[in-house]
């Protein structure tokens, strides 16, 4: 037994030598390479318990809006357990909600053409956004397989982009199939019974006009993706959307500046 003790006092004091032995400067390094240790033990615990546990995100998602269409590009980067700040570039149309499509069939060199147009449309809207914002875990997934809910609020800027909404036409003056925009008061745009059908779909492009705006958005996320480095989520939300002009986007109805949506989101990425 006194044996024992011996072995365990010279243990003892051999491990207090090394430690006297050691610099401030190693003791330090020691302290944090613990700290780091004892971190990364925590966050793979709180990952197990369904946390969301990742450096940064990069995501692309399809919109279907109520009023239109959008697509998008995010990058997340984490902050904290519970809140991850974004930015987002987004591409997308407004649509009027009284926009109906036409059906025309005409006929070129001996064949039937079937076609279609929207009566009275002026303008294609698009519109390309840059936001900020910042996304906040409400509910982890419980587990791996769960589903994890976010809450995402933020906004930013706005371009509105107005492209010439061309039909073709037969001008019943020279006989002959021409492309035409509205331009005022122009009875042939809205004669139904000379249109073909629309123009070509890259007919405009180069007359498009610039309106600068701000949005805002909110929504809910939930993610599903089974593991934390992949991340699959469906997002339901409202947006909101202020232009310094009113968009002319259908004759003979209201314009109008402030443009209000909800939309549902599919959402694809990974997280590192």
């Amino acid at each position: 037994m006194e044996v024992k003790k011996l072995f365990i006092v010279v243990g003892l004091l051999s491990s207090m030598a090394v430690v006297a032995q050691q610099s401030p400067a190693q003791l330090e390094k020691a302290r944090k390479k613990a700290e780091r240790k004892e971190k990364i033990n925590q966050l793979i615990k709180q990952e197990e318990e369904g946390a969301l546990i990742y450096n940064k995100q990069g995501a692309f998602g399809f919109k279907f809006n109520t009023d239109g269409w959008g697509m998008f590009y995010e990058r997340g980067k984490y902050k904290t357990i519970n809140k991850t700040s974004l930015w987002w570039i987004e591409l997308g149309e407004h649509k009027h909600p009284k926009e109906e499509k036409v059906p025309t069939i005409s006929a070129s060199g001996g064949f039937l053409i079937v076609s279609s147009y929207i009566y009275g449309k002026r303008n294609n809207f698009y519109n390309l956004k840059l936001g900020f914002g910042e996304q906040r875990l409400i509910g982890g997934k419980g587990n791996k397989n769960g589903v994890a809910v976010s809450a995402i609020y933020g906004g930013g800027l706005t371009a509105g982009m107005l492209k010439p909404y061309y039909i073709e036409i037969q001008d019943p003056t020279t006989n002959r199939q021409e492309q035409i925009k509205y331009d005022n008061n122009d009875n042939l745009f809205l004669d139904p019974n000379i249109i073909l059908g629309r123009g070509g779909l890259t007919k405009g492009f180069g007359e498009m006009k610039f309106v600068p705006g701000a949005h805002v958005r909110t929504a809910l996320r939930f993610d599903y993706g089974r593991y934390n480095e992949v991340l699959s989520a469906l997002e339901v939300g409202l947006n909101a959307e202020y232009y310094s002009q009113k968009m002319p986007i259908l004759l003979l109805n209201p314009e109008k500046s402030f443009f209000f949506n909800a939309y549902v989101a599919l959402t694809f990425g990974k997280r590192k």
